[in-house]
């Protein structure tokens, strides 16, 4: 019965972080990674500087950027 409890908690957690249910993590570029932040600085500061919306800006900003990246591509 432990491990069932276990495994639930586990589901659970991984659930909440998308990158926890992933086999394995994306590592970034320095460039990349400054790129995304620097889009997501600029983000926040359209919303008005506003806190509590980090994860939801970053995760706008990577999109933009890929974007970005694949639009150059092309």
């Amino acid at each position: 019965m432990t491990s069932a409890t276990k495994q639930s908690k586990k589901t659970t957690a991984s659930m909440r972080n998308p990158l926890a249910a992933s086999p394995r993590s994306i590592e970034l570029s320095d460039g990349m990674r400054d790129r995304i932040a620097k889009k997501a600085f600029e983000l926040w500061q359209e919303r008005g500087c506003r806190d509590g919306h980090d994860f939801e800006d970053w995760l706008d900003a990577e999109a933009i950027v890929m974007e970005e990246i694949h639009e150059a591509r092309e």
